[in-house]
């Protein structure tokens, strides 16, 4: 699984696999470009043959949507035409905040906190959809 905080000049993406079901921070995408995104897009898909994708939904925090929203939205689509996969969405509220939390409480600051700040985003989207329970499926007690 591969996993986007999507922004409109950076996208983290972390990596996770679905027998582990754990999520890694991976890399930051650092382009305002669309081609370069998605250069940079196909080549993590080539490496890492994800068998879906999931995308942060930014929301506000009473759950309604804003303009992110649909900018987000728009960038699942094209991961699903480009690529064939499916593509999760999943509510991102708090998650560049929390990102920050973790951050700060491991010791990272400044430029380097800056760096890998929507990765750590992604991650935790990522670990969200791990854990939300899917359809037909049980949890063990």
């Amino acid at each position: 699984m591969l996993a986007f905080d999507f922004g409109t000049r950076k996208i983290g993406v972390a990596v996770g696999n679905t027998l582990v079901r754990v999520a890694h921070p991976l890399t930051t995408i650092d382009a305002e470009a669309n081609a370069a995104r998605f250069a940079a897009i196909d080549a993590l898909v080539a490496e890492w043959a994800p068998g879906a994708l999931v995308v942060g939904r930014p929301l506000d925090g009473d759950g309604s949507e804003h303009a992110m929203t649909e900018h987000a939205e728009r960038f699942a689509r094209r991961l699903e035409a480009r690529f064939g996969l499916p593509v999760a969405r999943v509510d991102e509220r708090f998650t560049t905040r929390a990102a920050a939390t973790r951050l700060s409480e491991a010791g990272v600051r400044g430029r380097a906190r800056d760096a890998a700040l929507d990765e750590v985003a992604a991650q935790l989207i990522l670990q969200s959809w791990f854990d939300e329970p899917k359809p037909g499926t049980t949890t063990p007690s």
